[in-house]
């Protein structure tokens, strides 16, 4: 059963066409030529559309055109003439899926509407699961017996059968997105699609047209229809990684897909329906974002409806000897060598670092030590580490503001001084990014567009990264 637009001109057949596709349950609409096609098109979905070759306003080609923009799993059949049988099949050169000449046989029409039901179904199940495919990495295992992940693994087995939105807070690395493809394969929506995206590693200008797709024209280099993520998702789970950086535009359409589930593709009017579960993670804290006004209060809501806090690997140092005879098979599997055992000292070496990289910074660890080591069994010295002191955790990110503050005169502008430091610092981060920005506010912990104000804000969007002859910022 499908759904199947008639477009002749002539009333009889028409009505001939629609009552013989009805006996097979199909639901038909029915229009009386090119216009009232094109206008039908823009506002519905079909499976199928079946159409005249010749008609007083136009002929099939501008009806195969219009519902190939619409969706391009459309799979449109042309009815022709014996006289115009050359004109049909440069038509299916063009994306037809099959022509039948006049006068036809019912039995006929029904199969071949059957057969174009079942290739459009095909169709849109391939183009989820090829771009399920693509945004699928990472393993799928939540490891640990600590007190904190234990906790992470009973909320799933609650969360994950509710079918509702599901917010995973965490520190970067700390495993969201393993979180996120556990809720979607212990729910009802297993068996379609997962498909996920960073919604900090796309830019402001772009990250609609990814979510929700574009029209042909929508804006420049839109050459051709785009479905988005949301359409691709459907009946399945999106996942939405850094959700705390989405545009405001963005939040706007996102809010509407979670309140009623409606789409609009950029450029376009016509509205959509998905049935998509979303997860959303984010390492911030969106409450100081909704307080900021940077994040809408209503979204937040709409999101955390199940929330799902991940500890640091920091709280969990118990998990580390299995993390890393899990991530070293992996790891030997993955490049194709030994897979090496730790020593207890190098494990006791791992246990007393504060990781604020997480379960990330280990597997990077390990991979260097795996090719770098010179023993059969990894050794502390394998581990170049910055032990934590009885003091507390340190890293080489983190200032000392007790040293800092006894190096500075006694009297001195606070705001330029912290100014020149914050220019400094970003600086910094974009010379040793090569000037990529996302990375940058990655590094110095800010969301893009925070990044962007402030790059505004003491004019480096015109300055060449590295170039030391910057101005004293404007107090």
């Amino acid at each position: 059963m499908g759904k199947v637009l008639i477009v002749d001109d002539e009333p009889s057949m028409r009505r001939i066409l629609a009552a013989n596709l009805r006996l097979d349950s199909h639901i038909v609409v029915e229009a009386a030529g090119v216009l009232d096609a094109t206008a039908i098109l823009a506002r519905e979905d079909f499976d199928v559309v079946l159409t005249d070759q010749k008609m007083p306003d136009g002929n099939g080609l501008d009806v195969l055109q219009a519902a190939k923009q619409g969706d391009p799993a459309t799979s449109v059949i042309f009815l022709t003439a014996v006289g115009t049988l050359e004109l049909a099949v440069e038509s299916m050169k063009e994306g037809a899926f099959d022509f039948l000449t006049k006068p036809f046989v019912p039995d006929a029409v029904r199969a071949a509407v059957k057969r174009a039901c079942e290739h459009s179904a095909l169709l849109r199940e391939n183009a989820v699961l090829r771009t399920a495919v693509l945004q699928m990495e990472g393993p799928d295992e939540i490891f640990g017996e600590s007190e904190g992940i234990r906790a992470v693994r009973e909320t799933i087995a609650l969360v994950a059968p509710k079918d509702t939105t599901v917010l995973i807070t965490g520190e970067t690395g700390t495993g969201k997105e393993l979180v996120a493809r556990a809720v979607h394969r212990n729910s009802s929506r297993a068996q379609r699609a997962f498909i996920a995206i960073n919604c900090a590693s796309v830019s402001e200008t772009l990250i609609e047209s990814e979510l929700f797709g574009h029209e042909r024209g929508a804006f420049t280099g839109a050459d051709k229809m785009r479905i988005g993520l949301f359409e691709s998702a459907d009946g399945g789970t999106l996942f939405l990684d850094e959700a705390g950086e989405l545009s405001a535009a963005a939040q706007a359409k996102l809010l509407r897909v979670l309140a009623d589930g409606e789409i609009q593709r950029v450029g376009s009017t016509k509205t959509r329906h998905v049935d998509v579960r979303v997860v959303a993670a984010t390492h911030r804290n969106l409450m100081d974002r909704v307080r900021t006004g940077s994040f809408r209060e209503d979204l937040y809501y709409r999101l955390a409806v199940l929330p799902i806090p991940l500890p640091p690997l920091r709280d969990r140092l118990e998990d580390i000897p299995g993390l890393c005879d899990i991530l070293s098979a992996r790891i030997a599997r993955e490049a194709k060598i030994p897979q090496r055992r730790l020593s207890e000292a190098a494990i006791a070496k791992l246990t007393q670092y504060h990781f604020p990289g997480n379960i990330r910074e280990l597997r990077n660890l390990l991979e260097r030590a795996h090719i770098l080591g010179q023993h059969s069994q990894l050794q502390p010295e394998d581990f170049p580490l910055s032990i934590a002191s009885a003091d507390g955790p340190k890293t080489e990110a983190r200032l000392d503001a007790v040293q800092l503050a006894a190096r500075l005169p006694e009297h001195l502008d606070l705001r330029e001084t912290l100014a020149r430091i914050e220019l400094a610092l970003i600086e910094r981060a974009l010379t040793a990014t090569d000037g990529v920005q996302a990375e940058a506010a990655r590094r110095l912990n800010l969301s893009r567009s925070d990044l962007g104000y402030k790059l505004g804000k003491y004019a480096l969007h015109d300055k060449k990264v590295g170039d030391e002859s910057t101005e004293s910022p404007v107090r």
